[in-house]
């Protein structure tokens, strides 16, 4: 930085000289070319260019603005050569003539970024660079201009009148084409930004943009072959405009200080509102930004990540996605992100100006999505758990279908192939009998037990067969109103089967009923499962543990569970399950 400052104090040495050297020239050439004028705009011009360019060099080195408003200043400066009467003088004033306008137009497309954001705009800067530094000067080469009341030309090849208006048409042309597509990009783009930054650029914009209207209006009066006068007058209105630039240039910085300022006490009054409060910060920021699609990521340095307002984990955009990532930082560590269009990366500034100020309520905000983060993982656990859980079941079910089941079955056929061959002796047949009873009764504990850690007809045949398997065991009467007719998400299914078997366990024990209904249906993306029966009421979910696992199985999908048992009025179970 310190190299920098002794290189830019350097540069403005020798542009104070730059400038001096048109005020000097007029003085000594009386009859020069637009003399008068010169001697004013020359070094105006030359200075305020290159004064305010080493000021916004230094102020953001990386920033080409800066390098830009300083080169302008001295293509100023060389082109008020052409006031003197000595030709080599005159000719190299001249030659550099349309360099400082192609500067300009690249500066006005930079701005306030100091970068070219698309191909389309370094197409059209490479055009003007190369119309005014390479078309132009070789014009020069066949232009006598002698015959035009000027000193002569030294650089003359060969006088060609024809050739040099044809050219000089065409690069006309190409300028004001140039001009348009100029007017048309920086109307969108003063229009795409923050109200706050768009009064910062007006008066920036409008300063070279009247400079460029000049110069397009320079060109149609040529083209269309005004009154001499005419265009001498517009050509001396667009030296006079050039001269204004740097002055609106700071205009615009000073007020855009004052805005933003502005703008960010303003948003500092309304999060200390009750409405602001209740509105939310992303709201805040969108608003003071223009803005809508603005997100916050918040900073969890324990997960090491970045999470949403609900806690969820949010992916920092790339380059290729099309949306720009501002970090904000609170004493030298990350507290969040500020996702926004990448129209506001030309205000970056403002962008992290804004961020700071509301840093304390991004901390606030960043610990509810921590509390929030934790809520959702350790619903994730829970939900892990269950599903852990079911699987365990399910094994465990294929295990005793597969093992003990069938080797029970395998011994109770061999008894009573046994018992066959005993008929000749009454005691062993009826011992072997009542063997055979206990096995089978032991068979069908055990296939209740498989039943009850999880049937294989669910996984098998679905939700709907399994609740008819159900309806058929149960003790008292139960009629299927409804079922989903399809099958479902597993943990969906499984979660509504041990809501019903539950519910139904619970009315054959408890609730001296003579009739329940179940009802399972999809709609809205959830499933309602509702068990309801005509017995005595009074369950309470808090006295006992088969509710309460309900509870906990429910809400471990995100679902919900009512019990309505008023005594004397039945019991109805409802559980609503998010099902996608």
């Amino acid at each position: 930085m310190r190299s920098l400052r002794r290189a830019l104090f350097a540069l403005g040495a020798l542009g104070f000289v730059a400038g001096a050297v048109p005020l000097a020239l007029a003085l000594e050439y009386e009859g020069g070319h637009q003399r008068e004028l010169i001697a004013v705009c020359g070094p105006l011009t030359g200075w305020a260019f290159i004064g305010t360019g080493i000021f916004a060099w230094l102020r953001r080195p990386e920033n080409s603005l800066g390098a830009l408003m300083t080169a302008i200043g001295f293509a100023a400066c060389l082109a008020s050569l052409r006031v003197a009467t000595e030709p080599w003088i005159f000719v190299t004033g001249l030659l550099v003539i349309t360099l400082q306008w192609a500067l300009l137009y690249h500066m006005l497309l930079a701005f306030p970024t100091g970068t070219l954001g698309t191909r389309f705009e370094r197409l059209l800067v490479l055009t003007s660079y190369v119309s005014a530094a390479l078309v132009h000067p070789v014009s020069m080469l066949f232009q006598d201009t002698s015959r035009m009341g000027f000193p002569e030309n030294p650089l003359l090849i060969s006088a060609e009148p024809d050739l040099v208006s044809t050219v000089s048409r065409g690069r006309f042309w190409v300028g004001l084409f140039l001009i348009a597509a100029l007017a048309v990009i920086l109307v969108r783009r003063w229009r795409g930004a923050p109200t706050v930054r768009s009064q910062t650029m007006l008066a920036a914009l409008l300063s070279g943009g009247v400079v460029m209207l000049l110069l397009a209006a320079w060109y149609v009066a040529i083209l269309a072959h005004w009154d001499p006068v005419l265009i001498e007058r517009l050509e001396e209105a667009r030296i006079v405009a050039l001269a204004l630039v740097p002055f609106a240039f700071l205009a615009g910085v000073l007020r855009g200080r004052v805005a933003g300022a502005a703008a960010i006490s303003e948003l500092v009054a309304r999060l200390g509102e009750p409405e602001g409060r209740r509105r939310g910060l992303r709201d805040a920021l969108a608003d003071t930004l223009a803005d809508p699609s603005l997100e916050l990521a918040y900073w969890l340095p324990e997960r090491n990540e970045y999470v949403d307002a609900a806690g969820r984990p949010v992916a920092l955009p790339t380059a290729e996605s099309g949306r720009i990532c501002t970090p904000v930082e609170s004493r030298g560590e990350p507290l969040a992100a500020i996702i926004h269009d990448p129209s506001l990366q030309a205000h970056r500034e403002l962008v992290r100006a804004v961020g700071a100020a509301a840093s304390l309520t991004l901390e606030n905000e960043r610990l509810d999505a921590e509390l929030r983060a934790n809520v959702e993982e350790l619903r994730a656990s829970r939900a892990r758990l269950v599903e852990s859980g079911d699987a365990a079941r399910r094994r465990i079910e294929r295990d005793l279908h597969d093992g003990a089941q069938q080797r029970l079955v395998s011994l109770a056929l061999s008894l009573r192939l046994l018992q066959s061959r005993l008929a000749e002796d009454p005691g062993a047949a009826a011992e072997l009998e009542d063997a055979r009873k206990e096995l089978e009764q032991a068979l069908e504990e055990l296939r209740e037990l498989a039943r009850g850690i999880h049937p294989s007809v669910l996984s098998d045949r679905g939700l709907d067969a399994v609740l008819e398997g159900l309806a058929h065991r149960a003790p008292l009467p139960v009629e299927l109103e409804a079922t989903p007719g399809e099958r479902l998400p597993g943990n969906v299914e499984s979660t509504a089967y041990f809501v019903v078997s539950e519910a139904l366990t619970n009315v054959a024990k408890y609730a001296d009923a003579t009739h329940a209904r179940v009802r399972v249906m999809r709609e809205n993306g959830r499933v309602l499962v509702e068990v309801a029966d005509d017995g005595v009421g009074g369950a309470n979910p808090a006295q006992g543990t088969g509710l309460r696992g309900l509870l906990d199985r429910v809400a471990a999908v995100d679902g919900k569970l009512e019990v309505d048992s008023q005594p004397g009025h039945g019991t109805t179970v409802r559980a609503t399950i998010p099902c996608g």
